[in-house]
């Protein structure tokens, strides 16, 4: 990350968090973020997950090396602090591209915004995403379309975007050392994402402010976990 990203960085998030400090929670209860990950058939179970209480003296366990499986679903999910808003799963094959996004936002996100309308506190939503930087600008002008107030954030950000820090994670240990066919990981997570209480995606909303507060002390520079 050069200094020019640090640089931008820092302006972007002293300006969310002067919106913050005007507008209090409701500017957290304005945004619905959106972003996209892999999900595999088959993730190995981690080191934690597979330790056994042993004696002293008993002989170890022979392990076998264990990869992810090629099969694969992109999830990707919009959500706001009362949980999952839409998920989406792109058929085998598929890959991103600006018009089949902006397809999923106008015809799949938007209606269900607007179906449940009172579930919103104003008409206007930010709405971010760590896709990558030429499909996200094409995007924009869709989102600016369908009324969305759009929330800046800058490349090279990961570590400042909700889903990446507070939501994939956790889902996808959820699945791992579990075998799926296509269509059962697919139900796997709509059902834990479904069973996720509202205080889990209001947690990760609430995190932005002091995500935020430490990447403008530190500069820009990225913030850990």
């Amino acid at each position: 990350m050069s200094d020019d990203h640090k640089r931008a960085r820092q302006t972007i998030y002293q300006g969310h968090l002067d919106c913050h400090a005007r507008e209090g929670d409701a500017f957290l209860h304005r945004i619905v973020t959106g972003d996209q990950s892999r999900v595999y058939h088959y993730k190995p179970e981690g080191k934690g997950q597979s330790m056994q209480w042993k004696h002293l003296l008993s002989l170890a366990n022979k392990k076998f090396k264990t990869q992810a499986s090629n099969g694969k679903v992109m999830l990707t999910i919009s959500w706001n602090v009362k949980g999952p808003i839409l998920v989406h799963f792109k058929e085998k094959g598929q890959t991103v591209i600006s018009a089949r996004y902006n397809d999923m936002l106008v015809n799949e996100l938007k209606p269900v915004i607007d179906r449940n309308a009172g579930d919103f506190p104003q008409r206007e939503y930010c709405c971010f995403t760590t896709m990558p930087a030429p499909i996200w600008l094409r995007i924009v002008d869709t989102l600016h379309a369908l009324k969305f107030e759009v929330l800046q954030h800058p490349s090279y950000s990961p570590d400042l975007a909700p889903s990446d820090y507070h939501l994939f994670g956790p889902t996808k240990e959820h699945l791992r050392g579990q075998k799926f066919a296509d269509d059962e990981v697919m139900e796997v997570v709509q059902s834990w994402l479904k069973a996720t209480p509202k205080s889990f995606s209001l947690e990760g909303i609430r995190k932005l402010v002091d995500k935020w507060a430490k990447c403008v002390v530190k500069q820009g520079d990225y913030v850990e976990k």
